[in-house]
């Protein structure tokens, strides 16, 4: 039974999330707390695994949940469950993207669609900030986390006044590892 349920649970997150990895942990974050398959915590640390490992976290999220639930077969139909409908919309778009791209609609929908993402990528961020800084669901601030991640915005926003073309998100993925290892540990 937990093969289907890994199936139906991320073919519903391949089919319904625009805009990348960033704007479908919301849906992943749904699905999975439905299921009872991770915790708020869990998602949360999910989450900062997916971005320190190589790969989209998608699928990165896809393959830890299914493995643990299901093992390699689990992990296995978790991952193609996430992958396979960007796939086959991807050969459809390829299939008609010279007449689709032309319609008026199609530009219409599509530029529709980027306020909406960002706005998911954004509210998702700010939550987000907002739980591990303790400031969300009647929790005390954690002024640490807080301190950290004003310096770690600081770093990302200010890096670009002094290099060329700022820092990348990789340095500063290694940089916030690094400093959660000194000051959490």
């Amino acid at each position: 039974m937990i093969y289907l349920d890994l199936l139906i649970g991320f073919l519903e997150v391949g089919f319904f999330s625009f805009g990348g990895g960033y704007a479908a942990i919301p849906l992943i974050r749904d699905v999975a707390l439905a299921h009872g398959w991770l915790n708020d915590e869990m998602i949360t640390y999910m989450i900062a695994v997916s971005e320190s490992t190589p790969g989209p976290v998608m699928v990165n999220m896809a393959t830890f949940v299914g493995s643990t639930k299901g093992g390699l077969w689990g992990a296995i139909i978790a991952t193609a469950a996430v992958v396979l409908p960007a796939f086959l919309i991807i050969l459809l778009i390829m299939v008609l993207l010279n007449k689709m791209l032309e319609n008026k609609y199609i530009k219409a929908v599509l530029s529709g669609l980027k306020p909406c993402v960002i706005g998911i990528i954004l509210a998702t961020g700010a939550a987000m900030i907002l739980k591990n800084c303790g400031l969300l669901f009647g929790g005390g601030a954690d002024i640490l986390t807080i301190c950290l991640t004003c310096g770690l915005a600081a770093v990302y926003f200010g890096s670009g006044r002094f290099m060329k073309k700022g820092i990348t998100p990789i340095m500063l993925i290694c940089i916030s590892a690094v400093t959660g290892m000194i000051f959490y540990s």
